[in-house]
């Protein structure tokens, strides 16, 4: 079924963010067994609007070439997911250097775009493992995106 994801395993019981098991979750699970049922995907909108806070991160994680080839959201900054796991866990200075962006702490807000959503999953996967724990990503990517921002091209 489209849309289903498995569900994120919530740090401990109580955390605050999981809602107490529903009859709909209980047919679904079984029972809740403390399951967080947040979604760590980030509309279209909820992007545009992330982005005009400037309270995110932005990182694309497809291949330089394809970002030469066929553009990029604005504001994002390209990080290929080979790269990400290392990236994430280099010093302030070097990881300005590379990328010429002050590295990201753990408690920052982070979205992963790549072209349709598969690689910017498992950016998100590494970085979740990693400690980053306001981590999401932008399951449209840029497909997505370029049908919202220039919809001739569709």
């Amino acid at each position: 079924m489209r849309g289903l994801l498995p569900p994120q395993r919530a740090p401990r019981p109580g955390c605050g963010v999981c809602k107490p098991p529903s009859a709909d979750l209980k047919s679904i699970k079984g029972s809740c067994h403390n399951f967080c049922t947040v979604s760590k995907d980030v509309t279209y909108k909820e992007l545009k609007n992330l982005l005009s806070s400037k309270n995110i991160m932005l990182i694309d994680v497809r291949e330089k070439w394809e970002i030469l080839e066929y553009g990029k959201i604005p504001g994002s900054i390209n990080i290929p997911l080979h790269e990400v796991t290392e990236a994430l866990q280099m010093d302030s200075k070097d990881f300005k250097e590379k990328y010429h962006e002050v590295k990201p702490s753990k408690s920052d807000s982070l979205v992963f775009s790549c072209l349709a959503g598969i690689r910017s999953k498992e950016a998100l996967d590494a970085a979740t493992s990693l400690g980053f724990s306001r981590a999401k990503h932008y399951a449209g990517g840029w497909k997505e995106w370029v049908t919202y921002e220039f919809p001739e091209k569709k």
